[in-house]
């Protein structure tokens, strides 16, 4: 082999060995450092939602809730791709202005109770959210068991939602018995572009993420479960509500119909044992 060519061929070598190197460095840093894979939706199909992962709530949550607990507007169904499907690589929910059972609009709520729950650990969610006045997305956990007695007091962790009304705002919020977080950031492509929800969640605190930023934190103050009912099992839900006490605050837009939320994955992270 010449010089010259020698020479070029260990300019190669490095080349693609950098290239390499790179593109290993770009797929770790998408990845939590910390944690380890415990379980996902990557959304790679087509049809309805993956029956071993997700179930439905249904209807308008009466008798027991009218409104799901908040005078929400919309009615929940069941298997129905108008409202729910997943397609071109994502899971799409999708809110219609559509009376059923003396409900002004559907929408679908999916959530993860029978099928997986957690304790501790990073959920992240990549999805585009809609935005609307009336438009109520949400992220959510709930315990898999009221341990500590009915809501508020078993605890919510809502890692992300919006309200319509407020459209540049994020809301990170925590619910207990005793205590109450409900933290803002202001961003301006909450519905025109794909963002990261995510929250670390351990025996310490909870902590809330967008795009990989820390936004807030909620501590566990060790003054018991009136404070810090995390300590058990939760379940994950995503919907799209409409109305509401908070949705709907200031009235519903019928032209923001049909309004999506685009989900592209669900990822669960746990310390690895």
């Amino acid at each position: 082999m010449s010089k010259v060519s020698y020479q070029h061929f260990i300019v190669v070598i490095l080349l693609t060995c950098c290239l390499q190197s790179c593109a290993e460095s770009k797929f770790l840093s998408l990845q939590p450092s910390k944690y380890l894979l415990v379980w996902s939706d990557e959304f790679n199909y087509t049809g309805l939602p993956d029956s071993t992962k997700w179930r439905y709530n249904e209807g308008d949550g009466c008798p027991d809730l009218c409104g799901w607990g908040n005078n929400e507007l919309q009615y929940y169904s069941i298997e129905n791709l108008n409202n729910c499907r997943v397609e071109n690589g994502s899971l799409t929910i999708e809110a219609h202005k559509q009376n059923i059972a003396n409900q002004f609009y559907t929408s679908a709520r999916l959530l993860s109770k029978g099928k997986a729950s957690w304790k501790y650990g990073k959920i992240e969610i990549r999805a585009k959210i809609p935005i609307g006045l009336g438009l109520w997305p949400a992220f959510w956990m709930m315990p898999d068991d009221m341990y500590y007695g009915g809501w508020p007091k078993s605890g919510e962790i809502d890692i992300a939602e919006n309200v319509g009304y407020m459209p540049d705002s994020l809301f990170g919020s925590v619910h207990t018995a005793k205590a109450h977080l409900s933290k803002g950031i202001q961003t301006k492509n909450l519905g025109t572009e794909f963002n990261l929800y995510a929250i670390e969640w351990n025996t310490e605190k909870i902590d809330f993420f967008f795009n990989n930023d820390k936004y807030a934190t909620y501590k566990n103050n060790r003054r018991g479960s009136d404070y810090w009912p995390f300590d058990k099992n939760f379940h994950f839900i995503m919907n799209i509500a409409v109305g509401g006490n908070w949705g709907g605050k200031k009235g519903v837009d019928e032209n923001v119909f049909p309004a999506k939320m685009l989900v592209d994955y669900v990822r669960v992270y746990q310390t690895a044992i």
